[in-house]
C-alpha cells in the first residue's frame, strides 16, 4: 500500500497552515518560497517518494574564486546542522540537502527543517558570497564608487571592501 497519497496530503496541510507561498507541480513534489533577508528568498523543493522525503534548496552559483576554502567552511558547518547539510553539484553549485524517512514525516519536522534551510541558507550567505565572490564584490563595488553610483544593494558588505 503506497504511502504517498498520505504523505502528500500531510505535506499541503503543514504549507498551507504555516501559511508559505507554494507551488505543487506535479504529484509528490513541491517548491517552497521561504523569505529571507540576506538570500532574499530561497526556494526549496520537496519531493516526496515511497520511502520518505527529500528536501532541496539552491545557495549560490558556483564560486569564482577560493573554491578549497568555501569548501572547508561548508564541510566545517555541515557538523553542527540539523536535518540537512550543505553539498555541491557536478558544477559545483551550493545547495542544501537532506532526506527524511516517512515514518518522520510530520507538520513539526517539516516547519523545523524549512526552518533549518532558511536560517543556513540567509544567515551565512553573505559569508559564502565574500568567500567565494570577494574580488567581484570588491570591483563592483569601486566601479559603483567612481561612477557614483548606488551601493544600496551592496551596503551589506560594506565592512568587507573596507577590510581588504
Amino acid at each position: 500500500m503506497s504511502v504517498l497519497p498520505e504523505l502528500e496530503a500531510l505535506v499541503d496541510a503543514a504549507l498551507r497552515d504555516a501559511e508559505l507561498v507554494y507551488e505543487h507541480p506535479a504529484p509528490g513534489r513541491f517548491l517552497v518560497d521561504l523569505p529571507g533577508t540576506n538570500k532574499l528568498k530561497t526556494v526549496c523543493g520537496l519531493v516526496l517518494g515511497e520511502h520518505g522525503l527529500r528536501i532541496e534548496a539552491f545557495v549560490c552559483r558556483q564560486p569564482d574564486e577560493n573554491r578549497e576554502q568555501l569548501w572547508t567552511w561548508l564541510l566545517q558547518h555541515n557538523a553542527r546542522m540539523y536535518g540537512v547539510s550543505y553539498s555541491i553539484d557536478t558544477a559545483g553549485d551550493v545547495y542544501l540537502t537532506g532526506r527524511l524517512s516517512a515514518a518522520a514525516v510530520t507538520a513539526e519536522e517539516i516547519d523545523r527543517l524549512l526552518g533549518a534551510v532558511l536560517s543556513y541558507a540567509d544567515d551565512h550567505f553573505n559569508t559564502m558570497l565574500e568567500i567565494g565572490f570577494g574580488t567581484s564584490i570588491r570591483r563592483e563595488w569601486a566601479w559603483r564608487v567612481k561612477r557614483g553610483e548606488s551601493l544600496r544593494n551592496l551596503e551589506a558588505f560594506a565592512d568587507f571592501v573596507e577590510r581588504g
